[in-house]
């Protein structure tokens, strides 16, 4: 059984890597990606015959060069346009989005973003009904203040 796992390394190496790039797309700051990069490198000295401790010699060699090398190279390129990235609850501010319950003046209604329904209330004197379209102006936890938009 250790000789089955020891000459298919490649395919838990490969696990790893693709493990990692899923764990990836629900942080997005290029760490975990990092260690997907280290498994690869352990993927092929699997494929080259290394040992196993030399595979995990170059996984962690990768995977630590990756982190001081590739992420901050990564970070500069895809956010040089955002001085502070706000992420979650704060991206919704000044979104758009339409009414799919009557926002009451001084209860609340549901508003749908992005295929999201969001509780919300407003500051507005009237009732907003359903398929008006509305900015978003505040948040207080998951509830979202809103705004008629004209027109």
């Amino acid at each position: 059984m250790i000789e089955y796992f020891a000459a298919n390394m490649w395919q838990l190496w490969a696990a790893i890597a693709v493990i990692c790039l899923i764990l990836e797309l629900s942080s997005g700051d290029f760490f975990i990606i990092c260690f997907s990069i280290g498994a690869v490198f352990g993927l092929l000295s699997a494929l080259l015959g290394l040992n196993i401790y030399g595979q995990i010699l170059l996984f962690a060699l990768f995977s630590l060069l990756s982190i001081f090398l590739v992420r901050p190279v990564a970070l500069r390129y895809l956010h040089r346009n955002e001085e502070q990235r706000v992420s979650n609850a704060d991206a919704l501010m000044g979104r758009v989005g339409h009414v799919v319950e009557t926002v009451k003046a001084n209860g609340y209604g549901r508003v749908q973003i992005d295929g999201d329904i969001w509780k919300s209330v407003t500051n507005e004197a009237t009732d907003i009904p359903a398929g008006t379209r509305v900015r978003v102006i505040g948040r207080e936890s998951t509830i979202i203040t809103v705004e008629k938009l004209e027109g």
